[in-house]
């Protein structure tokens, strides 16, 4: 987040990785979710009072797109889940829950197991690898959903870094069901980044955090293009998967 230069309330970033993990600078304010989120610390500089932020952690984002190469072998490369995704404009009625090792948050239900539902015989391997993108997108709008309702000021725009973020079908999905501007820096290793800029402040290289904004570069922006009705629809859709993939990990639990 350091990297990201997010120093003000409001401002948000998300790591899309193995896991995704989303913070939103809520200030000096200690906000303490009652949506499923943590509240943590987002930085403290010498005397000034500490920033806050709430966090929201997804277990598996680019997780899946592994699974799917290695358990699966639908494909060969982690780029080719783009490239199959890109041949069709939706995921065909096809949802996948990757609740491998339960459900972080908002949802917290560590019972819950991975589901891939809506299947018929019109889908196809490009569907599931849609589903699979769409996967880590939704789970993305189930935490900003959180953090808009802790926050109680809607998100207005999503940076973004780590590997996942070169697959801009992906960073497009996001913005669509997120409804806002999704934007990449120039340097996506923004932990590191965020490291040196924290010692560059303690060695006196730059007078103050405001002064690092002038180095952050933007690199590759998407703008949200989905129908409102569409998104919703869809956005239904996912919330019926995550309910079944809960219920039958309760089902599941009672038996035992």
């Amino acid at each position: 987040m350091f990297g990201q230069t997010a120093f003000a309330p409001g401002e948000a970033k998300c790591t899309f990785g193995t896991g995704s993990f989303l913070l939103l600078n809520t200030g000096t304010d200690v906000v303490r979710s009652r949506h499923g989120l943590i509240t943590t610390v987002a930085h403290k500089l010498a005397d000034e009072p500490a920033v806050y932020a709430l966090e929201g952690s997804i277990a598996v984002a680019g997780a899946l797109v592994g699974w799917c190469r290695d358990n699966l072998g639908l494909i060969r490369s982690a780029a080719e889940v783009e490239t199959l995704a890109s041949t069709v404009p939706d995921n065909g009625g096809c949802y996948i829950v990757p609740a491998f090792a339960g459900l972080f948050a908002p949802h917290w239900q560590t019972e819950a197991r991975g589901m891939v539902v809506g299947l018929t015989a019109f889908v196809t391997k490009a569907h599931i690898c849609r589903a699979v993108l769409e996967a880590t997108a939704w789970q993305t709008r189930d935490v900003v959903d959180a953090m808009n309702a802790d926050a109680g000021t809607p998100l207005a725009r999503l940076a973004v870094d780590g590997g996942m973020t070169a697959d801009n079908l992906l960073m497009q999905t996001v913005s669509d069901v997120l409804d806002v501007p999704v934007v990449r820096p120039t340097l996506t290793e923004t932990v590191a980044l965020g490291a040196a800029y924290a010692a560059g402040l303690g060695a006196g290289l730059w007078p103050d955090r405001w002064a690092l904004r002038r180095h952050w570069r933007q690199a590759a922006e998407w703008q949200p293009a989905m129908d409102a009705g569409r998104r919703e629809t869809e956005y239904a859709g996912w919330r019926r998967a995550v309910d079944l993939a809960i219920a039958y990990g309760e089902r599941e639990s009672e038996r035992r």
